[in-house]
């Protein structure tokens, strides 16, 4: 079975992700979605409420589950039975940040990072868009699923 971690903080996930998984399934038999928990981090939502918008969003495929999780990626990714992690590529700077990643986890534990570009309709959205947008009291809804929407 080819299982991949698309692991990410998704604070909130954004419409940008979802494309990313959607096209993911066409790759991979399972793709789990690990939620990381970053104590160091402040996040908008919590969570469970981010666990919530992605269950919510992909209610209805028994090929996508979602966790949390803490720790090192590729652990984790051993504690799934996961050989592949899924990164989405949204410009030249997420590839050069991502791709040294994607070098060290290979080394580490074997496990191989599938990139996917971002398509054009959702190359510009991040959640850090998104916070922003939402902490101003912006028009969020066309950058998230409806899932996120409150």
């Amino acid at each position: 079975m080819r299982r991949a971690l698309f692991p990410g903080s998704f604070d909130p996930i954004t419409k940008g992700h979802e494309d990313i998984i959607i096209r993911g399934l066409n790759l991979f038999d399972e793709i789990v979605i690990g939620v990381g928990i970053n104590s160091e981090k402040k996040y908008m939502f919590s969570s469970e409420k981010r666990i919530n918008f992605i269950k919510n969003l992909f209610i209805k495929s028994n090929k996508i589950s979602v966790t949390s999780y803490e720790g090192l990626t590729v652990n984790f990714c051993k504690t799934i039975n996961a050989n592949y992690i899924l990164r989405g590529l949204r410009n030249p700077g997420d590839f050069e940040f991502e791709k040294a990643i994607a070098h060290t986890n290979r080394k580490l534990s074997g496990i191989e990072t599938i990139f996917l570009l971002t398509s054009v309709e959702t190359s510009f959205i991040s959640s850090g868009i998104v916070r922003e947008i939402i902490l101003n009291n912006g028009d969020y809804r066309s950058l998230v699923p409806n899932s996120v929407r409150f």
